[in-house]
C-alpha cells in the first residue's frame, strides 16, 4: 500500500489553465501589424501618383519593373496608377503588360499602332494620367524605382519639376561621354544648371506637364521647357543600373539630332516671341563686321594698294548683305508674333 500511495502522487498532473476562444490574439496581432505598416507608410501632400512608362520592345523587363515600382509605391501613403505608353512593340512587350493588367486594376496601357517616338509617348501620358504627381521612367531597368519616394520628398518640398542625376552611369562609353556633352551644351545655352537633362526618371506636378508640349524629340529638353514656363526646376542624384535585357536604343546619329533640337527648344523658349532679338542680333553682328571690312579695304585702296585681288572684299560685302536679310528675317517675325499674341498663353500663379 505504501508503494502504491506515491505511484498514485505521481499520476496526478497539473491543472491546465484554458482560455476561451476570444482571448486568443491571432487576428488582432494582424490587425495590429496592418496598423504598423499603415503607420509606417511616407506620407506627401499628393493626392494620387501616375507612374508614366514609356517603352518600345521591352518585354522582359516590364515584368520585374512592375514589381519594383509596386514595392516603392506600397511604403507611400497615396493612390497611384502605373501607365505603360506601348510605342509600337514589335515584340511581346503588349501581351506582357495585358497579363499584368489583369491582376491589377491599377495598371493602365496605351498602345500605338506603329513608332513614334518618345516624346509622343511622354505627351499622351502627360495628357492621360489622372495624378496631381506625375512619375516618368524607362521601361529597360536601368532606372530604380527606389528612387521614387525620394523624388516626391524633393518634389512635395515645393518644386515644380525634380530630375534625376544618374552621377554614376553604367553605360557604353560612347553614350556615356557623348551625353556628358550634351549636358554641358544644354546648360550653357539654357542656363539651368542640371547635370543630367535627358535622364528618364523625373517627378512633376500635373500642372507643369500639362503646360509643356513635347513633341519630335523635344523629350531631352523637358526642364527648359518647363524652366521656360515659370516652373522651378532641380536635381537630385539617383541611382543607375546597367542594362539586364534587350539593347539599347541610343545610335549615334541620336546624337547630332539633339544638338539641332537644342537650337529649336532655344528659339522656341527664349525667342519665340521676341525674335528681333535674335535676328537682330544677328543681322547687327554680320553687318558691323562687313563694314569693319570694307573700312579697312577703303584706307588699303587710298593708300595705293589695288582691291582687285583682295577676297576680302567679297568677305565684306557678303557680310552686309547677311546682315540685311537677318534684320528683314527679325521683322517678319515680328510681324508674325505680333499678330498671333494670345493672352491665354500666359500662365497664371495666382489671381483674387
Amino acid at each position: 500500500m505504501s508503494e502504491e500511495t506515491p505511484k498514485g502522487n505521481d499520476q496526478q498532473k497539473p491543472r491546465r489553465k484554458y482560455y476561451p476562444r476570444n482571448r486568443y490574439y491571432k487576428k488582432k496581432s494582424g490587425n495590429r501589424e496592418q496598423q504598423n505598416t499603415h503607420q509606417n507608410k511616407i506620407n506627401f501632400s499628393f493626392k494620387k501618383i501616375s507612374v508614366v512608362i514609356p517603352l518600345f520592345n521591352e518585354e522582359e523587363s516590364l515584368n520585374p519593373l512592375y514589381i519594383e515600382i509596386k514595392k516603392s509605391l506600397n511604403l507611400i501613403n497615396c493612390d497611384y496608377e502605373i501607365l505603360f505608353i506601348d510605342d509600337g512593340s514589335t515584340d511581346n512587350s503588349l501581351k506582357t503588360i495585358k497579363g499584368i493588367q489583369q491582376n491589377d486594376n491599377r495598371v493602365h496601357f496605351i498602345s500605338f499602332k506603329k513608332n513614334y517616338g518618345k516624346s509622343a509617348a511622354l505627351q499622351l501620358g502627360f495628357k492621360t494620367a489622372k495624378g496631381d504627381a506625375i512619375i516618368t521612367m524607362d521601361s529597360d531597368l536601368q532606372d530604380d524605382p527606389a528612387e521614387i519616394p525620394n523624388l516626391l520628398k524633393k518634389l512635395d518640398d515645393g518644386f515644380d519639376l525634380v530630375s534625376g542625376w544618374k552621377k554614376q552611369r553604367h553605360d557604353p562609353f560612347i553614350k556615356k561621354h557623348t551625353s556628358k556633352l550634351f549636358n554641358y551644351f544644354t546648360r550653357l545655352f539654357s542656363g539651368i544648371k542640371i547635370h543630367d537633362f535627358n535622364c528618364g526618371l523625373k517627378a512633376y506636378r500635373a500642372e507643369a506637364v500639362k503646360n509643356i508640349n513635347v513633341y519630335g524629340e523635344l523629350h531631352r529638353y523637358v526642364p527648359v521647357l518647363a524652366n521656360w514656363e515659370g516652373f522651378s526646376v532641380t536635381e537630385i542624384p539617383v541611382k543607375h543600373h546597367a542594362r539586364r535585357y534587350g539593347k539599347t536604343k541610343f545610335g549615334i546619329s541620336r546624337f547630332f539630332k539633339g544638338f539641332v533640337d537644342l537650337i529649336t527648344v532655344v528659339f522656341t523658349t527664349r525667342y519665340i516671341k521676341r525674335p528681333m532679338h535674335l535676328f537682330g542680333f544677328l543681322g547687327a553682328l554680320s553687318f558691323m563686321f562687313g563694314v569693319i571690312v570694307n573700312v579697312y579695304l577703303t584706307y588699303e585702296w587710298f593708300r595705293g594698294i589695288p582691291l582687285k585681288d583682295r577676297p576680302i572684299l567679297l568677305l565684306g560685302i557678303l557680310l552686309i548683305i547677311v546682315g540685311v536679310q537677318f534684320f528683314a528675317v527679325g521683322l517678319l517675325g515680328e510681324l508674325i508674333a505680333h499678330n498671333f499674341q494670345n493672352d491665354n498663353e500666359y500662365n497664371v500663379k495666382e489671381k483674387r
